[in-house]
């Protein structure tokens, strides 16, 4: 754990990066700040006990920034992501979903989550860790690429152009279309997070296995609206958006209802 987090102290101090982190920084940024705006007073309290009083957004890409060490990429890689067939019902989904192992995303998140709520005799550096991958995994799971096709990497091989310039479906959702909107984190929670309690907990509403397929029909939908050679532009913007905002929305308000059932 100690090489853990002075790999992620020298990975701040130089801001790398790399292309297949999902959401990006300020996804996943955006997702932790909104979570943390619906903490319980106890949650919070109890969080601190753990990771001081940084921000959750501080540490919201702490997952992806240890992927330079080679040794904990190869341990870890796999936990941000878990693919799927395409044009599956619910029961079939469901089937692939628990036939995973927790090399994946899901029985990984699942996991951690059981860890955090047992983690009495855990040390704290254990803590520490499975907090700090939970906020990521969390964010993870919404952005719908990261339950995608095994055939494309869910969407890496998926080449498009945006504004004439190659990149990939996945990375663009994981970084370009955010980072077009122009906000800060801070800010884009602040646009984003403005509902009644009513309508937040019908967003929060259901279990993890509901949040996953929620984000699989997300991606059926990217990927029957985007071939091979599109060159992206304006319109896409246009008509994708909203999706884009309702899983970060809805990432933040479900972080922040799995956090409080661990630390409330």
């Amino acid at each position: 754990m100690k090489k853990i987090l002075a790999t992620f102290a020298v990975l701040l101090f130089f801001g790398m990066h790399n292309h297949v982190f999902a959401w990006g920084k300020t996804g996943h940024r955006i997702i932790a700040e909104i979570a943390e705006r619906h903490l319980t007073s106890k949650t919070k309290r109890n969080i601190q006990k753990i990771s001081g009083k940084q921000s959750l957004a501080y540490w919201a890409d702490w997952s992806d920034f240890i992927k330079s060490d080679p040794e904990l990429n190869r341990t870890t890689s796999s936990w941000h992501y878990l693919n799927f067939p395409e044009k599956l019902n619910r029961e079939q989904f469901d089937s692939v979903l628990y036939a995973s192992s927790d090399e994946f995303l899901y029985k990984r998140t699942e996991l951690i989550i059981n860890q955090l709520k047992n983690r009495k005799d855990d040390p704290k550096e254990v803590q520490q860790q499975n907090l700090y991958f939970l906020i990521h995994l969390m964010g993870d799971l919404h952005q719908p690429l990261h339950v995608g096709r095994e055939e494309d990497l869910g969407g890496n091989k998926l080449e498009i152009k945006w504004f004439n310039n190659t990149t990939n479906i996945h990375f663009f959702w994981d970084t370009k279309f955010v980072e077009f909107q122009e906000y800060s984190y801070s800010e884009y929670a602040h646009i984003l997070d403005f509902h009644s309690k009513k309508d937040n907990a019908m967003m929060a509403s259901g279990e993890l296995e509901d949040w996953f397929y929620d984000s699989y029909k997300k991606v059926e939908f990217i990927y029957d609206n985007v071939k091979k050679g599109d060159n992206l532009r304006y319109e896409y913007d246009y008509k994708h958006k909203a999706i884009l905002e309702e899983q970060l929305l809805k990432g933040g308000l479900r972080l922040a209802k799995v956090l409080n059932k661990i630390f409330g």
